[in-house]
């Protein structure tokens, strides 16, 4: 998973990467059905730690994998090389991820933005730029 996460979701993106890191990714949440835990103890039972933490962090990886491909700009720690600006009049929208752990699948979605805070008068709306370096 670290491999996946690291060659194909690293900072810069390319399509190319992040397809083939939708397949990589998927390829290895299906093995995590073929993990063990060997150490039945209670007590400082760190196999079993490292399995819940995988299994946590393989949900994580696959949701970021698929949404980061299917995102086709450049935004905040998401620099697309095929994408470089910034494109609010069509990405401006929330990615919201679903994981199914026991069908080992992603579902991506979208949601508006609000355009809005709780209290204007307290906390006026920033409006969105882009990130200047």
């Amino acid at each position: 998973m670290q491999d996946v996460m690291q060659q194909h979701a690293a900072v810069y993106r390319t399509s190319e990467t992040l397809s083939q890191g939708k397949t990589k990714i998927d390829e290895v949440v299906k093995k995590f059905d073929d993990i063990k835990v060997t150490d039945r103890s209670l007590i400082w039972n760190t196999d079993l730690v490292e399995t819940l933490e995988l299994r946590n962090l393989l949900g994580c990886a696959a949701t970021t994998m698929h949404g980061a491909e299917k995102r086709k700009e450049s935004r905040g720690a998401h620099a697309h090389e095929n994408y470089p600006d910034r494109d609010d009049e069509n990405w401006m929208e929330h990615t919201v991820a679903y994981f199914d752990e026991k069908k080992g699948e992603t579902t991506i979605n979208y949601r508006p933005i609000h355009y809005y805070t709780l209290d204007e008068e307290e906390c006026a709306t920033v409006p969105p730029v882009a990130r200047v370096y």
